[in-house]
């Protein structure tokens, strides 16, 4: 069992338990992003509001989530870097989205101000403690375990947002049996429960996953907040990428592919709509995806091992840009679940298998402020995709022509993703901890 587990990248305790964050946080992901929030803000939340002004509204939310994460997540990654406060930053947003996630209990008819300032404030939560949390995986794993640890904490993901979704399915189809007197106290019960779910299964990482050292020098300072230092840090960042250049070329690819990525998450339900899927439909074929993510996760990591991270993208990235071809042509349901089984095969992998490389070529140190810039270029992911698919709709009058443009995604990213130098840029990383040790 011991063997399997290191092979899985899981075979230490404190790995099984930063991973275990992956199955916390992921509940939020598929039941409050993905599949019943924005079905209950439309017809709910919304109700009374022509379609198009709730669509406008609620795509306004997300914009204004992502841009206030992009805004303050490098400067408390900057903070966490030069003070021992990672798990305290991440239990602090932890803290502020399972509250505000929890409140969505409260949320009536035609409530849709209410509804989306909880929505803005628990996505802020969750993706500022992503921050903290991914900024880690570099101090509890070595360097020949970051691929197969990352891709295992994807996998826990899938697992634990497709075990709750599944739960929360079965309480909208039976309310009594959960003591719940109707559908709607099951659909609003379903969303509360996300919080509860985040929180209990966080606890492991706060037990058991040490708080990574600082260097000597700062931690003489004390772990007081200096926003202005930290904002001057921000910027010295910015300076200090052009000394790794691999990993700001690795960001920039991964700007680009994980944003075709995201056009196919956001957008899938929205273009099953058009072919005639209904509600319970698409939350079965996101269940699908969930699912079928859980081994393949897993089996990208050992597909890294023996080859690299960096073909291994690739792989994903070419099986993307097949997924986006044959959803043009999509037609049928069935065609739709298929293509929902391929997302899942490549999706958490890709994904996983980026941060890994990203974070063997950053220097430990400076992993908070790193992983920060990270998660920047991850959210700013979520807009420029959407946008490119309601422009493309808006001038060709097709949303299969809108499918087909997400493909430009994936070949630029994947030109970029081959200029990448991984030893040159592991190399710097080596010599930046070296430099920053000596100085510390």
């Amino acid at each position: 069992m011991r063997s399997l587990l290191e092979r899985l990248g899981l075979g230490r305790r404190e790995l099984r338990a930063w991973a275990m964050y992956d199955w916390a946080n992921s509940a939020f992901q598929t039941t409050i992003i993905a599949a019943i929030f924005p079905i209950y803000f439309q017809k709910v939340a919304a109700a009374g509001t022509p379609g198009p002004v709730a669509t406008s509204r609620f795509a306004w939310a997300t914009t204004w989530s992502i841009l206030i994460v992009a805004i303050v997540a490098p400067v408390l990654g900057a903070v966490a870097d030069y003070a021992p406060v990672k798990k305290k930053l991440l239990g602090v947003f932890l803290a502020i989205g399972a509250t505000t996630t929890a409140a969505m209990y409260f949320i009536g008819r035609g409530e849709w101000l209410f509804a989306l300032t909880l929505f803005v404030v628990s996505n802020v939560g969750v993706a500022g403690s992503i921050v903290f949390y991914e900024s880690m995986l570099p101090h509890i794993a070595r360097e020949d375990e970051l691929d197969r640890v990352s891709t295992a904490g994807y996998a826990l993901g899938y697992i634990g947002g497709g075990v709750l979704l599944a739960v929360n399915v079965l309480m909208m189809s039976e309310p009594a049996w959960f003591g719940l007197p109707s559908r709607d106290a099951a659909v609003r019960a379903s969303m509360a429960s996300v919080a509860v779910w985040w929180v209990v299964f966080s606890i492991p990482l706060f037990r058991d996953v040490p708080e990574p050292a600082v260097r000597i020098a700062d931690a003489r300072r004390g772990p007081a907040i200096d926003l202005t230092g930290a904002l001057r840090r921000v910027a010295g960042t910015l300076q200090e990428l052009r000394r790794y250049k691999q990993a700001f070329l690795l960001l920039v690819a991964f700007l680009l592919y994980n944003d075709g990525i995201q056009t196919i998450i956001r957008m899938a339900t929205t273009y099953g709509t058009e072919i005639g899927l209904d509600d319970n439909a698409m939350i079965v074929a996101l269940l699908v995806t969930q699912f079928i993510g859980v081994p393949f996760a897993f089996l990208f990591g050992m597909f890294a091992h023996r080859i690299g991270a960096k073909p291994a993208i690739f792989v994903g990235l070419v099986a993307y840009a097949i997924i986006t071809c044959l959803g043009y042509f999509m037609r049928t349901s069935t065609q739709f679940f298929a293509l929902a089984v391929m997302v899942g095969m490549v999706q958490g992998g890709t994904q996983a298998l980026s941060r890994s490389l990203f974070a063997s070529m950053i220097p430990k140190q400076k992993s908070s402020e790193f992983f920060a810039f990270f998660g920047v270029f991850e959210r700013y992911a979520g807009i420029l995709g959407p946008a490119l698919f309601a422009w493309v709709v808006a001038h060709s009058g097709s949303s299969r022509n809108a499918i087909l443009s997400v493909l430009a995604f994936f070949v630029i990213g994947g030109a970029l993703l081959t200029a990448v130098d991984v030893v040159e840029g592991r190399r710097a990383a080596r010599e930046g901890e070296r430099l920053l040790t000596v100085n510390g």
